[in-house]
């Protein structure tokens, strides 16, 4: 576990500051629009070349240094900031920008996280699959812990410079970390393909003769769609019903955090679930549970608490997805297969993210205001005015998706998906 963790600390210092840069932009960018749509279409720039790049990605991560494939997403990710940051010091930047470093951080940051995933069987013993995915958890929920605060107080001192300057910081830990360390590379098969669509094609035929794959692999799409549709707006409500406060998202944020923070080290003490997929279906119909909380909640108390219960359950679904891959699919073909899992997953993510700020914009949000369309009906439950449609617009959302984990169960080789 040494190899891991000494990556892990590396990747959690570039995460941190990832997430000041996402939490201040978040901000720069509500203020400079007060519309949903900007921040919807930054991650759909951010999802579109990975799914470019997924066909090709697989058979580069079997074929190449996953090392150097790590180190290069890193730096990537540090130019594109530090540009970021020069264009703000010359008075110059604008929306567009973040659609094009978002393009860039997706591309160059998926190739790095493939290589990442595809190697944790080789640094990891099989005994400790479930704790080194959820410390991957640990990572995420601990950057949003701390990220919200130090942003806040950053972006208030400094705006974004301090904040882009940190981030830019972060790489260079990142990197220095992988740089210490020796990540092995699979064996050499005789069966590897020689052109990256043959990658795809292996994938899909590796799929194809593993229906409970499949089925697992068909509730992640269709949770993708959905999860991308909240994410996309979850911001802009948050800000909108409460007046436009970053404290208030900060600290929803942080609680979210130190939830899914406690999760991930439930996971990495206990091993998590024994039966992986009671982890998928029920963890996600919970957190789905926890949105529509969130969306109908008034008291910001109330939305504390939700944050901190919806956080503990995130952890949970992805962990146990991705023990389930790592456990059936053998180490040389990792690469492939995953990247095959995630170009098929990931198709629905960016039609998400691309009709929810449209959707709130200029349906859910005029339909809720006093006179709209919707407000006779749905205004005593969700109020009216700023920010009610997208309230109502994620419960709708986050309903279909509770609804569909729960039906999971009814599909026998998603119920036994790991021992069929």
């Amino acid at each position: 576990m040494r190899t891991f963790l000494i990556i892990w600390l590396g990747q959690f210092a570039s995460l941190l500051g990832s997430e000041l840069t996402n939490f201040a932009i978040t901000l720069w960018a509500w203020e400079i629009t007060g519309q949903a749509t900007p921040l919807s279409l930054i991650m759909v720039f951010t999802q579109i070349p990975k799914l470019l790049v997924s066909p090709f990605a697989g058979i580069w991560v079997d074929r190449y240094s996953r090392k150097h494939l790590m180190l290069l997403g890193d730096l990537a990710a540090g130019l594109s900031t530090l540009t970021l940051l020069m264009l703000f010091l010359t008075d110059q930047l604008q929306v567009w920008h973040l659609y094009l470093s978002g393009a860039i951080n997706g591309l160059f940051g998926y190739i790095q996280g493939l290589a990442y995933s595809a190697s944790l069987t080789l640094i990891v013993a099989e005994k400790h699959y479930a704790r080194a995915t959820a410390l991957g958890s640990v990572q995420m929920s601990g950057s949003y812990v701390l990220a919200p605060a130090l942003a806040g107080a950053l972006y208030a001192a400094t705006g974004l410079t301090g904040v882009l300057s940190i981030d830019i910081v972060t790489f260079g830990m990142a990197i220095t970390s992988l740089a210490l360390v020796k990540i092995p590379q699979p064996s050499e098969q005789p069966t590897k393909p020689k052109t990256s669509w043959s990658s795809l094609a292996f994938g899909l035929q590796y799929l194809w003769v593993r229906p409970s794959l499949m089925a697992l692999l068909g509730f992640w799409i269709v949770n993708s769609l959905i999860g991308s549709t909240i994410f996309a707006i979850l911001p802009a409500m948050v800000l909108a019903r409460s007046n436009n406060n970053p404290l208030i998202w900060g600290t929803l944020l942080a609680f979210f955090g130190m939830g899914g923070l406690l999760g991930g080290l439930t996971i990495s003490i206990s091993g998590g679930p024994k039966r992986r997929i009671h982890g998928v279906l029920i963890a996600s119909a919970l957190w789905k549970f926890g949105i529509i909380v969130l969306a109908l909640a008034q008291q910001t108390v109330t939305k504390i608490g939700t944050a901190l219960v919806c956080g503990f359950c995130s952890p949970f679904p992805e962990s146990a997805n991705q023990t389930i891959w790592m456990s059936k699919v053998e180490p040389e073909v990792q690469g492939r297969v995953f990247a095959t899992q995630f170009l098929l997953t990931q198709l629905s993510s960016p039609i998400g993210y691309a009709i929810a700020g449209p959707l709130a914009d200029h349906f859910f949000e005029p339909a809720m205001q006093p006179s709209g369309a919707l407000a006779g009906f749905f205004g005593p439950i969700f109020g009216t005015g700023l920010g009610a449609g997208m309230a109502l617009q994620v419960s709708i959302f986050a309903t279909c998706g509770m609804l569909i984990a729960v039906g999971g169960y009814s599909i026998r080789q998603l119920r036994w998906v790991e021992i069929t």
